[in-house]
């Protein structure tokens, strides 16, 4: 589906845990994410640490949103 939106014109970015699968399917943009059960967030943190660590990510992903790329990239 990344793929797809990408083609019609429209900037994608794919948060995941396994970033091979992402390279896979061909998505452009890849933002790593957590963990499988949590890709977003750590529930074992405090609330202040995980709101700390969800803004980190949803930052890059927008980063990497508005980042011009020429082909598959990694947004560590």
């Amino acid at each position: 589906m990344v793929k797809e939106v990408e083609r019609a014109g429209l900037p994608v970015v794919h948060v995941c845990t396994v970033t091979p699968i992402s390279m896979t399917v061909g998505a452009n943009r890849i933002v790593p994410a957590i963990a499988i059960p949590h890709p977003l967030g750590n529930p074992a943190l405090d609330k202040d640490e995980e709101k700390a660590l969800r803004r980190q990510i949803v930052e890059k992903a927008l980063d990497a949103l508005t980042t011009e790329v020429d082909g598959q990239t990694i947004f560590d």
